[in-house]
């Protein structure tokens, strides 16, 4: 039976369009209040960014067999077990019948510093699926095949995301894909090596401009870190999840 990918580019584009509305609205509350975080965290702080990119994999769940799965969005309902330490709060969990079908980590990086935030995604993103591994091993989620482990990221398409950057390493010679790499190229790297290292089933990389608030325009960086990737994935995964526990 073929996929079911939900129309996902046209709910994609909602999203994003969604993403940029939400950040703006939550800039100017804040703004009329007297009470604007400092730069861009005031777009941040409302915490509803992403929530169309939820409705997405909603429905990329239902319309591949698992209509009935638990999917938790709840913040008191989106823990999990980790290992080094004693819970990980995801965004997004489907369990179905007990089992854990997927975890889903949603985030987004807009300007003007890139640097500081990159470093700080990366280092969670490994240390979240480093963690949540650990802990499958060590059956804290019992025994079970191997749950979607989701990694969605969207970044503010800008010059400065796209300049080239110049890395100081006085010690040793950097790699050479990070040579001159823009922070868009580093995100695109980490997604590739998150896939690579298996440390995620999949992870994707939208890039889009700040006029996308009238569009939903968005780009990908390379096929392998594509949003259809993604969604083509977590449909297969839940299909065959429906189909093993039917």
């Amino acid at each position: 039976m073929a996929l079911n990918l939900a129309n996902y580019e046209n709910k994609a584009r909602c999203a994003v369009t969604t993403f940029w509305v939400t950040r703006e609205k939550a800039r100017q509350k804040q703004m009329q209040s007297g009470k604007a975080d400092q730069g861009e965290r005031a777009g941040v702080t409302a915490g509803k960014n992403m929530d169309d990119f939820v409705s997405l994999i909603i429905d990329l769940v239902r319309a591949n067999g698992l209509s009935d799965a638990d999917i938790h969005q709840e913040r008191s309902v989106l823990t999990l077990p980790g290992y080094f330490r004693p819970t990980k709060l995801w965004d997004l969990l489907v369990i179905y019948r007990g089992e854990l079908i997927a975890a889903i980590e949603l985030k987004s990086q807009v300007g003007p510093s890139f640097g500081n935030n990159f470093n700080n995604r990366t280092e969670e993103a490994i240390g979240t699926a480093h963690d949540f591994w650990t802990a499958y091993r060590e059956g804290a989620f019992g025994k079970q095949p191997k749950p979607f482990v989701g990694w969605l990221m969207l970044v503010e398409d800008a010059e400065k995301s796209r300049s080239a950057i110049r890395e100081q390493s006085p010690h040793y010679a950097v790699f050479e894909d990070f040579r001159g790499a823009s922070y868009l190229k580093r995100y695109d790297i980490l997604c590739q090596r998150l896939i690579q290292e298996q440390l995620y089933t999949t992870a994707a990389l939208l890039a889009s401009p700040r006029s996308a608030i009238d569009t939903g325009e968005y780009s990908n960086m390379s096929d392998m870190t594509s949003l259809k990737v993604f969604v083509a994935s977590l449909a297969g995964h839940v299909a065959a999840a429906a189909a093993r526990l039917s």
